[in-house]
């Protein structure tokens, strides 16, 4: 349904380095590198950050988030942990979450701007 997202940065070198360290957990890599936005996929970009100089940080209360799928509750972990090595900070640290319709292993992230990034999965049992 969705072929790709972008998430603006007032650094995008610092950028970057968080998401070239974070997206490798879950097999993306750096495919595009223009002087305004990079881009990360497996085949093809898909996932975008943009050069926004002016930004403000993104405020929790937006309630924006961006989800991506992760194969394995290792690979969650991993994403969590590489995020904070980073210089992103944790918005939920990798876990189970149990949902009315289907439980759930995931991981939120706080990118260096403010962009909540979760990594999931869904192990068997």
């Amino acid at each position: 349904m969705i072929d790709h997202i972008s998430v603006g940065v007032s650094d995008i070198e610092r950028a970057a380095r968080f998401y070239e360290a974070t997206l490798a957990t879950l097999g993306l890599t750096r495919l595009v590198t223009r002087p305004r936005t990079v881009g990360f996929g497996k085949a093809y970009p898909e996932f975008w950050i943009n050069l926004r100089e002016r930004m403000p940080r993104v405020l929790a209360e937006s309630g924006v988030h961006i989800c991506l799928r992760a194969k394995t509750t290792g690979e969650v972990d991993a994403f969590h942990a590489a995020a904070l090595a980073a210089g992103g900070a944790s918005d939920g640290a990798p876990g189970i979450r149990p949902h009315d319709r289907v439980r759930y292993y995931a991981a939120f992230v706080v990118d260096p701007d403010g962009n909540r990034i979760e990594a999931v999965t869904f192990p068997a049992e």
